[in-house]
C-alpha cells in the first residue's frame, strides 16, 4: 500500500469557503473497516459531527497562517489509513496491541484506539501550534465519549478513551509512547509525507526545509517486511527528502514500541536528481 492510495480518496485540502459550513462540506474520510463494526460505527459518528470536521478546518486555517505544511481532513485520512494499515500488518505478524496484551479485549478494539487517536491527534492546531498535543487531548476527551458513548459500555469506554488520549500525546516529538497503538499513529503521522503535504507553503512560494524536503518525496509504500513485521519504502527524485526520514520519521521511531519491528529503505529514483530549488535568498525577499 502506498501512502498516496489514502490521500487518492480524497478530493485535496479544502480552499478557503466564505462560510465555516461551506469549509466544512466535503470534509469526510473514509478507511477500510473489514467488518469492524465498531469501527463503522466510529467513522459514521465521526463524518456525522460538524464540531470536529470544523476543528479539523481551523487546524488548517493555523497550518495556512504560519505556512505550514496540510493539516486538514486530507491529512487526517492519510493518517488514518497509514495508521490502520501499519497496526494491521503488525498483527499479521503477531504482535499484540495493548488493548489485548493489557485488557484482554480485541485487535478490533486496537483498530478503534488507533483510529480515534488518528482522527484527533491534531485537534489541538485548531487552538494553537504551540502545545496543540496537550490541547489535542481536552478536545478529544469529551468528543471521545461522545463517538464512544453508543459502541462501549463502562468501564471498557473509559479505557478505550484512555488508550486513544495517549496516543494523541504520545505522537508530539518527545511523546514517549507505551503502546503499540500510540507507536502506530506517531509513526503514521510521521508517514504523511509525500509531496502532495507540500502544497500549501510552496503555493505561497515559502520554500523552507520542510516544504522542499516534503517535496522531494515521491511515494511510500507500506507492506510486511522480509526481516521485520512492517517495511516502509520511501522514494525520493531528490536527496532533500532525506531530511523527513532522518529528523521527521526516524525521530518519530525511536523510543516506540515499533522501533524493533520496522524497517526503513529510502532511496533517489533514477540516474539524476529532480530540481527543487533554482536559488535560495538571504533575507527573503518581501513581496
Amino acid at each position: 500500500m502506498s501512502s498516496n492510495d489514502a490521500e487518492s480518496t480524497a478530493a485535496g485540502p479544502n480552499e478557503r469557503a466564505e462560510t465555516p459550513a461551506d469549509a466544512i462540506a466535503d470534509a469526510r474520510v473514509r478507511a477500510p473497516t473489514r467488518g469492524n463494526r465498531r469501527l463503522e460505527a466510529l467513522l459514521e459518528g465521526v463524518n456525522a459531527d460538524a464540531e470536529l470536521r470544523a476543528w479539523w478546518h481551523m487546524a488548517q486555517v493555523t497550518s495556512e497562517r504560519l505556512g505550514m505544511s496540510d493539516h486538514s481532513w486530507v491529512h487526517v485520512q492519510i493518517v488514518l489509513n497509514i495508521a490502520l494499515r501499519i497496526l494491521r500488518l503488525l498483527g499479521r505478524a503477531g504482535i499484540e496491541p495493548a488493548m489485548v496484551a493489557d485488557h484482554k479485549m480485541g485487535r478490533r478494539d486496537a483498530e478503534v484506539v488507533v483510529a480515534s487517536g488518528a482522527l484527533l491527534h491534531d485537534v489541538g492546531m485548531s487552538i494553537h501550534r504551540a502545545d496543540h498535543e496537550a490541547y489535542s487531548l481536552f478536545l478529544a476527551e469529551r468528543k471521545l465519549r461522545e463517538l464512544l458513548g453508543d459502541l462501549y459500555d463502562e468501564p471498557e469506554r473509559t479505557v478505550v478513551a484512555s488508550e486513544a488520549l495517549h496516543t494523541i500525546i504520545g505522537h508530539r516529538r518527545r511523546g514517549e509512547p507505551y503502546t503499540v497503538e500510540a507507536g502506530v499513529v506517531r509513526v503514521a503521522d510521521a508517514l504523511d509525507m509525500a509531496q502532495g503535504r507540500s502544497r500549501v507553503p510552496v503555493d505561497a512560494g515559502r520554500m523552507g526545509i520542510h516544504a522542499l524536503s516534503a517535496a522531494a518525496i515521491d511515494e511510500v509504500i507500506i507492506e510486511a517486511g522480509e526481516e521485520r513485521p512492517v517495511r516502509l519504502e520511501i522514494h525520493m527524485n531528490n536527496s532533500a527528502g532525506i531530511f523527513q526520514v532522518d529528523d521527521l520519521l526516524a525521530t518519530k521511531l525511536r523510543g516506540t514500541p515499533l522501533e524493533s519491528q520496522v524497517e526503513v529503505v529510502a532511496a533517489v529514483e533514477g540516474e539524476t536528481e529532480k530540481r527543487l530549488l533554482g536559488e535560495f535568498r538571504l533575507p527573503e525577499a518581501k513581496g
